[in-house]
């Protein structure tokens, strides 16, 4: 029992933890499969992106909307609802055939895609009624841990089944997916009623403490980060490493293998880093592997070179996560913690909008490598602005040393 990571003993987070794993598998799904049969319909890659900007836009709007939702709402049957409207929604798809058929797609792209900026913010303020205090950082860790092997499985398996079986067959995997992973849910014990939820005091909004206000300019820093990185990857890949769409495959999906391993030791050291350390570390050390990954091409265009370094990258961004999601948990009362991660999501979402748009408008102007430069510059600004929150947290420690001669965990 002891090789368990110790959220795992708690019968509630393992339902959690365990639906999120089979529904993020199914999550991606459709996710890999949906573009590439807009592609297919149309031939068009304006009409591609549009389905990724379906995808993108109802976080933005959606995003205060959400947590308001978990901070109101019973957040457990909140969930099963969600993955139940998401099963529901699947069903349009059957009747998908040709390119008169493009609207049909694209409205259950963008009601799935709102649906999961709903479940976002309740799952993040139910978890940490879960398990204990002292174990937020490996929970998080592990459910960052499901959402990489559900790319790692959900990814390939959906291009895989719409080359050999079509959509039907994606439909009904996926809508097994939804309805286990809502059964899986449903038995998860209720947490407190929304009625006794109690703001803590001197609370002004979502946004309401220091360290709240940090975490959301590490988000805008990252999340144009994220978006430059979206548009301009398979540019570099083709222009710099000369490779084409396996080669841009492949190098996306490594990054999961190092993101999974990063997972499981924070999920199972005995003692873990405290969430602002994980950020600082985490960014600076995306940004510092970007610099050598974007210059690389100028030593050495050899793909094993890049496949390792994209094995690596995937870990600081999941070590960056886990510290942004466990410290706004730490920092947020239970109830303003959804709209707090309403909010933490609309940043984040709309961030990454604004650097598709840079990234697209200036990306032929400048030249990518100066602007994949600036993407890495941006992460390494998240790590030097993350050790404000270090800074706070250590003045925090020396008061409470000099009131009771304790010392809080950092």
């Amino acid at each position: 029992m002891k090789a368990v990571p110790a959220p795992l003993r708690h019968r509630d987070f393992r339902r959690l933890w365990l639906a999120g794993l089979i529904s993020d598998s199914g999550d991606w799904l459709l996710l890999v499969s949906l573009p590439i049969l807009v592609f297919q319909l149309t031939g068009s890659t304006l009409q591609t992106s549009l389905a990724f900007l379906v995808e993108l836009a109802p976080a933005v709007v959606l995003g205060p909307v959400a947590g308001y939702l978990a901070d109101r709402l019973d957040r457990r049957r909140l969930l099963v609802g969600i993955t139940v409207a998401q099963a529901v929604a699947l069903l349009p798809l059957l009747a998908v055939n040709d390119r008169s058929d493009l609207p049909v797609l694209y409205a259950v792209i963008a009601f799935e895609a709102a649906m999961l900026t709903l479940f976002g913010p309740a799952k993040n303020a139910l978890l940490p009624t879960l398990v204990p205090a002292d174990q937020l950082v490996p929970a998080n860790s592990l459910v960052g841990l499901n959402q990489n092997l559900g790319r790692l499985v959900g990814g390939p398996l959906g291009g895989l089944l719409l080359a050999v079986s079509g959509l039907p067959v994606i439909v009904l995997v996926d809508l097994v997916t939804f309805v286990v992973a809502a059964v899986l849910i449903a038995g998860v014990a209720a947490g407190p009623a929304a009625t006794t939820r109690q703001a803590p005091r001197g609370a002004e909004g979502a946004l309401g403490t220091y360290r709240i206000r940090v975490s959301m300019a590490i988000a805008v820093l990252a999340g144009i980060a994220q978006g430059v990185f979206t548009v301009l990857f398979v540019v570099w890949v083709a222009r710099q490493l000369g490779g084409g769409a396996a080669e841009t495959g492949l190098l996306r999906g490594v990054q999961a293998a190092g993101a999974i391993a990063a997972g499981l030791l924070l999920a199972t050291l005995r003692r873990t880093p405290g969430p602002a350390t994980l950020i600082a570390a985490g960014a600076g050390g995306f940004g510092v592997l970007l610099v050598v990954l974007w210059n690389g091409p100028a030593a050495t265009t050899a793909l094993p070179v890049y496949v390792a370094l994209f094995v690596l990258v995937g870990a600081p961004g999941l070590v960056m996560v886990t510290g942004l999601v466990s410290l706004l948990q730490q920092e947020a009362g239970d109830a303003l913690r959804g709209r707090v991660f309403g909010v933490f999501g609309a940043v984040y979402d709309g961030s990454s909008g604004a650097g598709m748009l840079v990234a697209g408008l200036l990306g032929d102007r400048l030249g990518v490598m100066p602007l994949l430069n600036l993407q890495a510059m941006l992460y390494l600004a998240a790590g030097a602005t993350a050790f404000l929150l270090l800074r706070t947290r250590h003045r925090e420690v020396r008061s409470a040393v000099a009131e009771d001669g304790r010392v809080p965990g950092l």
